[in-house]
Formats: C-alpha cells, structure tokens, sequence
C-alpha cells in the first residue's frame, strides 16, 4: 500500500515536471522573433488608415521615426517598408529570390487577367517565357535598335502637331501628346501599325484608360489585406477595377482581331504579335495561352506609355520652374547637334547635361514611387529583424530619392549633382540602390532599357525643338497625384515656340 502511494507520487511528480519542461521549451521554441520596429495601427484594419491619400509620403515620414526597415500590420497581413538603399539591396539583391513573386491582389486579378500577365505572374516558367520573347523582340538593346526609326518617325508626327498647335497660339497638354506618339511607336512594333491615326479623342480616351489603370492598381485596397471582406469591396475599387477591364479587354480583342486578319500583309516581315504567336511554346512544355498574350498586350500598352510619359512631363515642368536649366540644356544642343536639325539618339551620348536633366528626374519623381509589390516566400532575416513567411515587400523608392542623408539638398531639382564625383556614375538600371526607379534584381521592370531610351531620346527633342513657357495668367503646378505610376495631379499644359529651322520638322 505504501509503495503504491509512493510509486503514484512519483508518477504525478514526473507527469508535472514532463509537461512544465514540454511548456517551457515549446515557449522558448515558439517565442516571438523581433519584427523590425513600425507604427502600431489600429485594431483589426493595423496601419492602413496611417497611409492616407499619399502612401508614400506617409511611409517615408513613417522611416524617420523607426528606422531603415519598418514592419506594419496591414489588416491580416505584415507588410516590410525597405526606405535606404542598403535596405533596398538587402531586399532586392541578398534576398532576391526570396522576393521573387507578388502578392494576391485586386489589381493583378481584375484587371492583369487573373495575373496572366508578365508583372503579376509568379516566377517561373511562364514568366520567364513572357519575359524571354518580351527581351527579344522588344525590350531589350538589338529590338530596340532595330525599331529606332519607328521612334523617328513618330517622333516627326508629334513635333509637327505640336507645331501646328503653335500656329494656332494653342497650348500644348504634353501627356495628351506623349501618349499619343508612344501609344503610336508600340502599336507600330507590336502590330505594324499606328494605334491612332491623328491625335484627338479616340487618343485621349486611350489615355484616360492608362491613367486610370494605373491610379486603381496603385491603391491600398482594404480587401487585399483583409480577405475576408474582400466580397464587400467597401472602398468601389474593384468595382471599379471590372468596368476597365472589360473596357480594356474589348480595346485589346478588337487589335488581336485585326491582326490576325491582315496577317497575309506581312509575309516575311512579322511584327511582335506575329512573333509572339508563333513561339508561344517553349522547349519546357510552357505554352502562352489567348490570355496570356492579351494581358501582355495590356503591360506593354499601359506601362509602355504612361512611366516614360511621366517622367517627360515631370522633366518639363522641373524645367519650366527652373529657366536656367532648361537655358543651359538649350546652351548644350545648340553646341553640340546645332539648330539645322533634329536631335537624334547617337546625340544622347555627348550629352551629359541632358542624362543628368534624365537622372535627377528619375530621382525627383520616380514612375514607381513604392516600386511593385513583393512578398516572402519563406521566412527570413534583414538587419538582424524577423520577416515572416508571407509578408509584402515595399521599396520607398521615392522616400530613398529624398533622404537627405543620400542626397545632398534633396527637394532641390539639380542636374549637377550628376555631373562630378561619385554621382556621375551612378546609374539608374538597378545596380546603384540610391536611384532604382525601374526597381532591382530579377523582378526589375522588363521595359528599364526602352524606357530610358524613350525618356532620352523624347525629352532631348521636345527640349532642342521647342521653347517652353506656360500660358499667360497659369501657375505652374508641381502637386503629386499617387498610383501606381505617380502623375502630376494637374496635367502639363505649355505653350511651345520652334527653334529649330523650317526644315528640322518637316521630316
């Protein structure tokens, strides 16, 4: 009898010290690792309603107080904030892979068909087909010299609707006519012919389309981070998201169509479609469906445009606030190419006023101002903090571009900051972190090469054309208008004057 008491109380002294060290080590094993520091938000919906109407504005405010790397709790998500450039590259270069694919959201489901696209697709072999034929006959260096006389060409049509506007003492709304020409030099490169024949309104709905695309992919959705609500789209952005795309979707179907039935006029000479078509199986069994070439169609025609127009515009109107720049770019062209003719691409090189005029633009006022998100595949670490498996990435972009601890009198548009020293060679292909406007790593915008040959190569003739003033009794207007490209939330409208001889805008 009494063994068995103390046999039974040995037993029990053994289940409770079994189960307090099971406790203990589950609690060391499970204890929480350091997130990176953050705003602490409101219950349910986190941080959301810290964000405002200018996210990335908030969130490079935000970076002062907590540091390079911030963590917020977004509804049911986490969200990492990289704001430094070695932030950025612990991200985007170190973890690349880890940050290889984007998070589910409205944007990439409504309007990117489902993510059927080359910028939402997961990374893989689907992706990297899109991207392969993209590169090769598009984006990358040989297309893109082998369609330069496309950008020629269409460039002459734009000089001589802006000079017919001069005529008429009109002003010139510059994304109206960018949009325009470049909608014009894809059209010609993806179905080998022009998009709009004249600019008006056909050309000016086309872009109200981009704008738009890009303004409701570019909002913080409550329904991305909280899925649960997601049905309710509280906010009518996804609404919203449904009625464009079906808009888009018609627009795009309606070019395929035609293609395909003038595909007898270009026997021998295919365009990119044409191309597109005939490699969409690869070696590996990965095979582009109808979806997946309109919702490249889609990426080239919205992206294609409307980053490159931005940048220019916002270029310009840097330069109508600052006449000296817009003087010595003027002092430069006229030294170098003169005033007999067009500025044409092998111009660009010997002029560095003009890439640095290039430069601080992209750093000013990057298209992308939070880069496109990204999200952790697994769990891992950055400056020492734990990022959990899941979590979004964010690469303030624009906050990096004005910090003042990166550059010096960061809210000032100078040009010459890229002209000496180290600056100099900083370049903007996604190498150098404190200027990645076109992103970094694998995931780097698939149209970085075209869109710094059209920013150039546009920029440089609109400016050696033309003399820029605004209309009398208007007040330039710099205020920001936040999406997924940022715009300028009033449009740039200028009056123009030649400055070039007669015949420079004839050809």
């Amino acid at each position: 009898m009494a063994f068995d008491i103390v046999l039974a109380r040995e037993l029990v002294a053994a289940s409770i010290l079994f189960l307090v060290t099971r406790l203990f080590i589950r609690r060391v094993i499970s204890k929480p690792r350091k997130l990176p520091p953050g705003p602490k938000g409101w219950p349910i919906i986190g941080a959301l309603p810290l964000l405002g109407g200018m996210p990335h504005v908030a969130l490079a405010r935000m970076a002062k107080q907590y540091g390079p790397v911030m963590y917020l709790k977004m509804g049911t998500c986490g969200m990492a904030v990289a704001s430094t450039p070695d932030a950025a590259r612990a991200f985007l270069k170190t973890l690349d892979l880890n940050f290889s694919n984007r998070p589910p959201n409205a944007g990439a489901t409504h309007l990117a068909y489902n993510a059927q696209d080359m910028v939402f697709a997961d990374y893989g072999p689907r992706w990297k087909l899109l991207r392969k034929l993209s590169n090769l006959h598009m984006l990358g260096g040989k297309a893109l010299d082998d369609w330069a006389q496309v950008r020629t060409i269409e460039l002459g049509h734009m000089l001589r609707a802006m000079n017919d506007a001069c005529r008429r003492g009109e002003p010139v709304v510059v994304p109206e006519m960018l949009t325009y020409a470049m909608a014009n030099m894809i059209g010609q490169v993806i179905l080998s012919r022009r998009v709009f024949a004249t600019k008006g309104s056909e050309s000016n709905e086309f872009k109200d389309m981009v704008v738009e695309l890009m303004t409701k992919a570019g909002l913080f959705n409550i329904g991305d981070f909280i899925p649960s609500i997601a049905w309710m789209d509280l906010q009518g952005i996804e609404g919203g998201m449904k009625k464009l795309h079906k808009r888009w979707d018609g627009l795009i179907s309606k070019m395929i169509f035609e293609h395909k039935a003038t595909a007898h006029e270009r026997k021998g000479k295919p365009d990119f479609l044409d191309v597109i078509y005939a490699n969409r199986d690869n070696s590996d069994g990965e095979r582009l469906t109808e979806t997946n070439i309109k919702a490249l169609l889609l990426n080239l025609f919205s992206a294609g445009t409307d980053t490159s127009s931005s940048i220019i515009e916002w270029a310009l109107a840097e330069m109508l606030n600052n006449p000296s720049i817009l003087r010595r770019a003027h002092e430069e062209m006229d030294q170098v190419i003169g005033r007999n003719r067009r500025l044409e691409e092998s111009d660009i090189a010997k002029l560095p006023y003009l890439q640095a005029i290039c430069k601080e633009t992209f750093r000013k006022h990057p298209s992308t101002p939070l880069n496109l998100p990204r999200v952790a595949i697994e769990a891992c670490e950055v400056n020492g903090y734990y990022i959990p498996k899941g979590t979004r990435l964010s690469v303030n972009i624009w906050g990096i571009g004005r910090d003042p601890v990166v550059w010096e009198n960061p809210l000032s548009f100078t040009p010459e900051r890229f002209l000496s020293g180290r600056n100099a060679k900083i370049d903007p292909r996604g190498n150098d972190f404190e200027l990645i406007p076109f992103g970094a790593g694998r995931r780097i915008c698939a149209g970085t090469r075209m869109g710094i040959v059209l920013v150039e190569y546009i920029l440089g003739t609109l400016v050696h054309s033309f003399d820029w003033r605004m209309p009398d009794g208007v007040e330039l207007n710099l205020d920001e208008a936040f999406g997924l490209a940022l715009q300028k939330a009033v449009p740039l409208s200028a009056m123009v004057t030649p400055r070039l001889a007669p015949t420079a805008y004839a050809a």
